[in-house]
């Protein structure tokens, strides 16, 4: 019932910013990233239409287990978006079509004033660390780093986004977001796949102290645009999901619990993040930290019967609990060449439990990319080595190349 209740606000707030006006001019542009541009009525209506392939080569080799490699394409997306500048709303559809789930994006946003925004709809949700809240398309490796892999899935949300921006030379942008708790949104694909659970709330708060980043250069973490006065971010995030029944809460049914009288008593999932970027002349660095915890575990069973009892610690092989931490250091010069360093670490919760879903390792990569139209059009290696507890160490190396239409 939430999501259709949220689809209707969705549906609404679409016809109170759509209007109905004679085109008096039509004209296809160059898109201002990739894509081709649509202008109507000049330029009050703008459609653009773009996305992005990512072939790639991957070679892996872990411990007393044979060398594997892998031809594939690691994502293929399609994207629509548009903006009634009269109207003060936008939209944004995007669909990955290497998933057998493709849709990924699917809002609609209203901007009273050029410092706030109103968004309903499927979305990258803002209380994640931020990488996640970076496109696929702009990330520094060929992917996402093991924090990110393993504390979020697509890192897309349904439901309501609220978005501030204040100040000029010390920057402040405060958001706010409900959604379902549930990850992207599905509909149901029948009667029987009913959601579980309440709502998440989240919230995050980012700091410039040192004004804001040139226009677009903080949406990805590389100096692409090399920035002549230091620039610095401080974030930090924090999500309260009322009753999680997915590993890291972007999913829903994937276990349940229960009390003792046989009805649902779900445990609530909360996330903490603070994050650090800075970028100076071509060379930046990214610092995460995340922490993970459950909370009403008390007297709950695994089956409606009340039964079997969750034992103590054994929330940790259901949910990703435990604290995180990713670091990034780069450097790009003029002609697009760039170098960069990443090592992460994984600390789970219950150290002792073997069936944890966080499983702890340490992990170090280095990237080697060639951008040619900034992220249009890059070539990425990385080379990866992990050590996970127990001993096991894996080494990958991966060569991708991503094209934008």
């Amino acid at each position: 019932m939430k999501r259709y209740l949220l689809f209707l606000l969705c549906v609404g707030l679409f016809q109170a910013g759509n209007a109905q006006e004679t085109i008096k001019s039509n004209q296809a542009l160059p898109g201002r990233e990739q894509g081709l541009m649509f202008s109507f009525n000049d330029s009050a209506y703008l459609f653009q239409l773009g996305g992005f392939v990512q072939p790639s080569y991957t070679y892996q080799k872990t411990s007393n287990v044979d060398a594997a490699q892998f031809l594939r394409v690691n994502r293929a997306f399609l994207s629509i978006s548009g903006t009634a500048v009269k109207e003060k709303v936008s939209f944004l559809i995007q669909t990955n079509f290497s998933e057998s789930s493709p849709l990924f994006d699917a809002w609609i946003a209203y901007h009273p004033i050029p410092q706030l925004s109103f968004t309903v709809g499927q979305k990258q949700n803002i209380a994640n660390n931020r990488e996640m809240l970076f496109r696929e398309d702009r990330l520094q490796f060929t992917n996402r780093s093991n924090l990110s892999q393993e504390l979020s899935n697509t890192g897309r949300e349904f439901g309501l986004f609220v978005e501030g921006r204040l100040g000029e030379k010390f920057g402040i942008v405060p958001m706010i977001s409900l959604t379902s708790g549930d990850g992207r949104n599905s509909f149901g694909a029948d009667s029987r796949d009913v959601d579980f659970g309440g709502i998440k709330y989240s919230g995050r708060l980012d700091v410039y102290p040192l004004g804001f980043f040139s226009p677009g250069n903080d949406l990805y973490s590389s100096d692409l645009m090399h920035e002549q006065q230091p620039k610095l971010v401080l974030g930090t995030a924090y999500s309260f999901n009322k009753g999680a029944t997915n590993r890291v809460g972007e999913g829903h049914g994937d276990f349940l619990l229960y009390n003792g009288n046989g009805k649902l008593a779900l445990p609530d999932y909360q996330k903490l993040y603070v994050d650090v970027m800075a970028k100076y002349k071509g060379f930046s660095t990214l610092i995460e930290l995340g922490n993970t915890s459950a909370r009403g575990l008390s007297s709950n069973f695994l089956n409606p019967e009340a039964t079997q009892r969750l034992a103590p610690q054994q929330i940790g092989s259901l949910l990703a609990l435990g604290n995180s931490y990713n670091a990034q250091l780069g450097y790009v010069n003029r002609d697009g060449y760039s170098i960069d360093l990443r090592h992460g670490k994984l600390n789970p919760e219950f150290k002792d439990l073997p069936e944890n879903i966080l499983i702890g390792n340490e992990n170090y990569t280095l990237g080697l990319s060639r951008y040619f139209k900034g992220h249009r059009t890059k070539l990425q290696t990385s080379f990866s080595y992990l050590k996970a507890k127990g001993g096991s160490e894996t080494l990958a190396a991966e060569l991708l190349v991503q094209m934008s239409f």
